[in-house]
């Protein structure tokens, strides 16, 4: 590599960490919620801490699969920012809100109607079961309101404005952390609700974020340009299905990897509390963590796409490969953290030994799978700039759903191993899904350098 490339390289990775950096505050703001809710249900004991995280895994499969179809927003909000075509943001961004609405409202009817015979027939635990049909009925509401905050979300982050979704999910975080506080353990003459308290303050706080954001884009003078709020437009069906032509394989292909790991926390709630709570820490932990890339991932979506709408697919090849090797690095310094402070961890949300000792095992796993997390999520991130949302969709469901997740079922039901021998799933999964996924961003983006996309 020459001085003048990796002066470019470094260029590039300078306007990456800086679109990115707010967006990093973000994802370990929404991470430090449920690290928030699991330290705080497991103050109340290993029921409480098993609800919420199975109930929060149920509720997660619902949300990913509406986030990834609005998060199709980003890369096309960025490929007209790039080509300035500054009106048909807000005309995208308004179809965006509408479908928030009409996805956002059966959640609620799910979580009322059909939480409990579902968790039943899962086979959860009878020990929680009750608790956990009362936090998904809960958190449930507050559906619409997290789904619009992620269209607007979207927008402002496909323009590159990043700062006020760094400063809105600090806010979320304090509302979450101190409703969490009243409903919970019911102080200020609230009652004490426990698990259920939980799914009401994480709801509430979903509607005040949106609140806070919504408000901020309407007074703002940097978004008057795009006429987001300037009018009432009808749904246009045609904007209706771009969004969700593109969206749809995101939705599958994060839904395909979040599903992994909710439907392995659903078959450790079938091994008892104590197995359950200990799956709980080891995933809230390596969440918190996969935030990081998890952001980087949004911004080398977002550089990508303004820089394919600008004309110069060299440069978003370049800013694609910097996004991959970013995410790689975040992961592997988060599994040395892991293999040398594991047991501080543990202690950071429990005391129990048996919690303990079964906790400290499945982190071990999670220091393995971890470098491979960070390539998959960087590639995917890369390719959505591209528009590339097939092939992922593709891979991701082979990688997690023929190889990771039979291969856990058969550890957690038929052979009732141990919960390590579980999550040798994650490994084979996210490392087939990494080796695949960064190949194919190579080879599109090297084709895109022949014939433009």
């Amino acid at each position: 590599m020459t001085q003048l490339d990796l002066a470019e390289y470094k260029t590039h990775a300078k306007a990456l960490l800086r679109l990115g950096g707010p967006l990093i505050v973000n994802n370990l703001a929404v991470a430090g919620m449920g690290f928030a809710d699991a330290v705080m249900a497991g103050s109340l004991g290993a029921r409480e801490l098993a609800a919420v995280a199975v109930g929060g895994s149920f509720w997660f499969l619902g949300f990913t699969l509406c986030l990834g179809i609005l998060m199709a927003i980003s890369p096309i909000v960025s490929r007209h920012f790039g080509a300035k075509d500054y009106d048909l943001i807000g005309r995208y961004t308004r179809q965006g809100i509408y479908l928030a609405v009409l996805m956002g409202i059966p959640l609620i009817l799910l979580g009322q109607y059909a939480a409990a015979p579902l968790l039943e027939r899962f086979g959860i635990d009878p020990e929680f079961r009750d608790l956990t049909v009362g936090y998904v009925s809960a958190i449930m509401y507050g559906a619409p309101g997290i789904f619009i905050f992620l269209a607007l979300r979207f927008t402002t982050e496909g323009i590159g404005l990043t700062r006020p979704i760094m400063f809105t999910s600090i806010f979320a975080l304090s509302c979450n952390v101190f409703l969490n506080y009243v409903l919970m353990f019911g102080h200020f003459g609230a009652p004490a609700l426990g698990a259920v308290g939980c799914g009401y303050a994480s709801a509430i706080s979903m509607w005040a974020v949106m609140i806070v954001l919504a408000g901020y884009m309407m007074t703002s003078k940097v978004y008057r340009r795009f006429h987001i709020f300037s009018r009432v437009a009808p749904l246009r069906i045609s904007v209706f299905k771009e969004i969700i032509y593109l969206g749809v394989p995101i939705a599958i292909t994060i839904t395909a990897e979040a599903g992994l790991f909710s439907a392995v926390s659903i078959l450790m709630g079938t091994r008892g509390t104590e197995i359950t709570a200990a799956h709980q820490i080891a995933i809230n932990f390596s969440s918190t963590t996969f935030m990081i890339p998890l952001a980087l991932s949004g911004a080398t979506t977002v550089m990508v796409g303004q820089l394919l709408g600008a004309g110069k697919f060299r440069e978003a090849r370049i800013s694609g490969r910097i996004g991959i090797a970013l995410c790689a690095g975040v992961m592997t310094l988060s599994a040395l953290f892991l293999l040398v402070f594991r047991d501080a961890v543990v202690g950071l949300y429990t005391d129990d030994s048996a919690v303990t000792g079964i906790a400290l095992s499945l982190l071990l796993m999670a220091a393995i799978f971890q470098v491979a997390d960070g390539v998959q999520i960087g590639a995917a991130g890369a390719l959505r700039g591209y528009k590339d949302t097939a092939y992922p969709m593709g891979i991701n469901i082979f990688a997690f759903w023929v190889l990771a997740f039979p291969l856990a079922y058969l550890a957690a039901v038929t052979y009732k191993a141990p919960p390590n021998f579980i999550w040798a799933g994650f490994v084979v999964g996210l490392g087939v899904a990494a080796i695949l996924l960064t190949w194919r961003f190579s080879r599109l983006s090297r084709a895109a350098l022949l014939r433009p996309v």
